[in-house]
């Protein structure tokens, strides 16, 4: 068993727009469960779609955790701005091409040229609900090259494992998602397989995200099993703040970003309480430093 002294988690935000409230949520949350649980926070940028990320996002969403005031264990704040990071994923694309190999040496990885358009028109496109891919291409030998994404064939199967916060989950990624997209037809990482890949090499074993990535749990867990590892993380998967019809917050809401909240004038503590208020920590906004706002969580949740 992982004693507290070995925990480590991650905050992971990508530099795809600028913070938000709900990035601010998952930091309470984060930060919260690993004080509770005696981890570390590493801090990573998941900037692995590169025709979204900029430099400049990149560079306020550092300002803006730091004036927040949630400090990681590991990966300071000062190390991205002095250069290539091994917390950076665009730095890292050895280490994808290395898991790739490895990978490839006892699962069936292949070449697919289907686009998003390609797989709805074959299997009807159902709103609110993934689209899984058929393995249309698993059997045409393509030749890996320019428009064209790698694959990994998924086995059957259900997958198991508790929640944190949710309880017990069952999921059959293969029937969820199909065959698991590694690197699209830009030639990008994907998000599936850069943070899976990152979990394992940075020794990440307590991941603690939105409920709106529950769903990529079970397919993150069998491929870690894939690639080698004997264990997988804990999951804490934490409600989100959403917008008054439902929708989740996205880096389009102008109204909740961190960036509009400082030029209103706002102090770092009110950003923390709005953010624990709508997450349902605290009956009314209340100023919070980031430690109090870890204290609502730990109290929640336990040792």
């Amino acid at each position: 068993m992982t004693s507290p002294a070995d925990l480590l988690t991650r905050f992971a935000p990508s530099p795809t727009g600028y913070l938000h409230l709900g990035h601010v949520v998952n930091a309470i949350w984060v930060w919260g469960i690993a004080r509770a649980r005696g981890a570390r926070v590493l801090l990573r940028l998941e900037d692995h779609d590169r025709t979204r990320c900029r430099p400049a996002f990149e560079r306020a969403l550092l300002e803006d955790l730091e004036w927040l005031g949630f400090e990681p264990d590991v990966g300071p704040i000062a190390g991205f701005r002095d250069g290539p990071s091994p917390f950076r994923q665009g730095d890292c694309g050895e280490v994808y091409e290395a898991a790739l190999a490895r990978l490839g040496g006892g699962a069936l990885v292949y070449a697919c040229d289907c686009s998003r358009r390609t797989i709805a028109a074959e299997l009807g496109d159902v709103a609110n609900r993934e689209t899984p891919y058929p393995g249309r291409c698993r059997e045409r030998g393509l030749e890996p090259g320019p428009g064209r994404g790698i694959r990994v064939a998924l086995p059957p199967g259900v997958v198991r494992f508790v929640d944190g916060l949710l309880g017990e989950q069952a999921q059959e990624p293969a029937r969820q998602c199909g065959d698991l997209l590694l690197r699209d037809r830009l030639g990008q990482w994907t998000y599936q397989f850069a943070v899976t890949v990152d979990d394992m090499r940075h020794g990440v074993n307590l991941v603690i995200r939105g409920e709106d990535l529950l769903p990529s749990t079970g397919r993150q867990i069998l491929l870690a099993g894939m690639l080698g590892r004997p264990e997988p993380p804990m999951f804490f998967h934490h409600p989100l703040i959403r917008k008054p019809g439902g929708a989740k917050l996205s880096k389009a809401d102008r109204d909740t970003g961190i960036r509009e909240m400082r030029a209103a004038g706002m102090a770092a503590a009110e950003v923390i309480g709005r953010a624990a208020h709508l997450s349902g920590l605290l009956p009314e906004p209340t100023p919070l430093a980031p430690s109090e706002a870890a204290a609502l969580v730990s109290a929640r949740v336990g040792g």
